[in-house]
């Protein structure tokens, strides 16, 4: 069961972040669903086949004030997502790896956003390969 209905963040350069976001998210089979102008800003809505859940807004936000962990369905997904975020235009925040701190099957990755949000992909569950 999902228990986040929706996230969203404001980004200061909209297009950049939303090819930022739909190459990184690419990645974990999240796509861009909807993109739309309504009150003077643009949106832009990312998801599955559920509907977009995860939203970034033209405006002004405090950098690095948001932090956003985004499922995996492998470890390949969370190296895949940190290798498309850094190529295009997300600073690394912590390769991937695994985080024993908060979980011995954590495998995660960090990026900071083009507008300094700390964004994680995470799996967590047993190394591929292992049965």
């Amino acid at each position: 069961m999902t228990i986040i209905d929706h996230a969203g963040l404001r980004v200061t350069d909209f297009r950049r972040a939303r090819d930022f976001y739909t190459a990184a998210l690419g990645t974990l089979g999240i796509q861009l669903l909807a993109e739309f102008e309504a009150g003077g800003k643009w949106h832009a809505g990312y998801g599955d086949k559920d509907g977009p859940t995860f939203w970034i807004d033209a405006g002004k936000q405090v950098p690095g004030e948001a932090h956003i962990a985004f499922v995996a369905r492998s470890q390949a997904e969370v190296k895949a997502f940190h290798m498309a975020a850094l190529a295009n235009g997300g600073r690394d925040n912590g390769p991937p790896g695994l985080r024993p701190e908060y979980h011995a099957e954590y495998f995660a990755a960090f990026v900071l956003d083009p507008d300094g949000h700390n964004i994680e992909a995470v799996y967590v569950g047993p190394p591929e390969g292992r049965t």
